[in-house]
């Protein structure tokens, strides 16, 4: 394990899954990273390793086929995979968070029929709130789940979706007013809908169509997709949870989990672009000495290191929240916020250190440099987190007088 980012007090069956993350990292995901994320393709062969180890049921409950571990178990091999090539993290980021509102939030006919699939890396997850006008306003969508007997009959657009080309089950925010009467909050007439699919592009069920990949600046090898459903027919038994009206705290407790997923992949890639930047300094001489010698470079490594190991204290304290059963909104929001910031830095200083090679494909530190953004705006831009940020600071600490 390296110097920085030590997680103490692991127990020896998570220091034994993360060893084995990481020497999978190491072997079969940095030899092939940048020349897989150049092609823009989707890293079957990393995925069916993934499978191989274990990780789609990482969090799954043991009685559904899956390892039960904890979120700071998963969120320390997501920062692992993330050091290796941040796609590969958000495969099974979507993944978990549906299998994670499946097993807080569905019935049991639901978690009997998806997570023993789900943990068996056969079942892929993909979540779906936002939509091409929504922006960071959730309680705006205007994709619609109208009862029609048996059935629930879905229309609209969405937008953003990781894994929507690869995944089988797609968890779907919705309004649904059915039940809700006029003037019922907006948040309140949600709807989380289970919709099952074929993995693929185009018309991949009747009523529901994935267009083609989304060309992205970076974050690619994942698949980034719409989805648009016109007239799609879901049975009622596909209601996460049975009830009606829920679907926003279930998705809001998922992206929980989510910030702190990424949280973790900004710890890995800032990591990972540490690592290059102090190898780098090292082999690179300039005025007769190794520029790791001249004081502007050290300086620059030593905020480095800081910036890596204050942003993975705070991952691991937002994981540990949550995992005690607790409220983890504030932490996961300040965790994900400074996680991201710091990563774009340290990023960008590894990048300066390596001068013009930084600009040349033939530099892994030139794919971290445009993959560092999607940290920035992934499950909730900067903004949005200081937003909660401030309002359960104003909770915490409310004026008295």
């Amino acid at each position: 394990m390296s110097r920085l980012a030590r997680t103490p007090g692991l127990t020896d069956v998570q220091q034994e899954i993360l060893a084995t993350v990481r020497d999978f990292v190491d072997k079969e995901i940095l030899p092939v990273a940048t020349e897989l994320e150049h092609r823009d393709e989707y890293p079957s062969q990393i995925v069916e390793g993934l499978k191989e180890l274990g990780l789609f049921g990482l969090m799954i409950p043991e009685e559904y086929g899956g390892l039960g571990e904890s979120l700071l178990t998963y969120a320390l091999c997501v920062e692992e995979i993330a050091r290796g090539w941040m796609s590969v993290s958000g495969i099974i980021n979507t993944h978990f968070i549906v299998a994670y509102m499946l097993k807080q939030h569905g019935t049991q006919e639901q978690k009997d029929t998806f997570l023993p699939r789900m943990a068996a890396g056969e079942v892929r997850g993909a979540f779906s709130m936002s939509e091409p006008a929504l922006g960071s306003d959730v309680s705006a969508i205007t994709s619609k789940g109208i009862r029609d007997g048996d059935d629930y009959v879905l229309d609209g657009q969405k937008m953003w979706l990781t894994n929507g080309g690869t995944s089988s089950l797609v968890a779907v925010l919705c309004r649904s007013d059915e039940g809700h009467p006029e003037g019922t909050a907006r948040h309140k007439s949600m709807t989380t809908f289970l919709v099952e699919k074929e993995p693929g592009f185009g018309e991949v069920r009747p009523g529901l169509t994935i267009p083609g990949k989304i060309d992205k600046m970076g974050y690619k090898g994942v698949d980034t997709t719409e989805l648009i459903m016109d007239g799609l027919r879901i049975p009622a038994n596909r209601v996460l949870g049975g009830v009606t009206g829920r679907g926003f705290y279930q998705m809001m407790d998922g992206v929980e989990v989510g910030r702190v997923n990424v949280a973790a992949r900004g710890c890995g890639v800032a990591q990972r672009a540490f690592e290059l930047g102090i190898s780098y300094a090292q082999q690179r001489h300039t005025f007769g000495k190794q520029i790791a010698q001249h004081q502007a470079i050290q300086f620059k490594l030593a905020e480095m290191a800081t910036k890596v190991e204050a942003a993975h204290a705070m991952m691991v304290n937002a994981a540990h929240k949550k995992d005690s059963g607790e409220r983890n909104d504030l932490e996961a929001g300040m965790a994900k916020y400074l996680a991201s910031e710091y990563c774009k830095e340290v990023v960008e200083d590894a990048f300066r250190i390596h001068g013009g090679y930084g600009f040349s494909k033939e530099y892994e530190i030139e794919r971290l440099y445009r993959e560092a953004p999607m940290l920035l705006i992934g499950e909730g831009t900067a903004e949005i987190q200081k937003m909660i940020i401030g309002r359960r600071l104003l909770e915490e600490y409310r004026f008295q007088g």
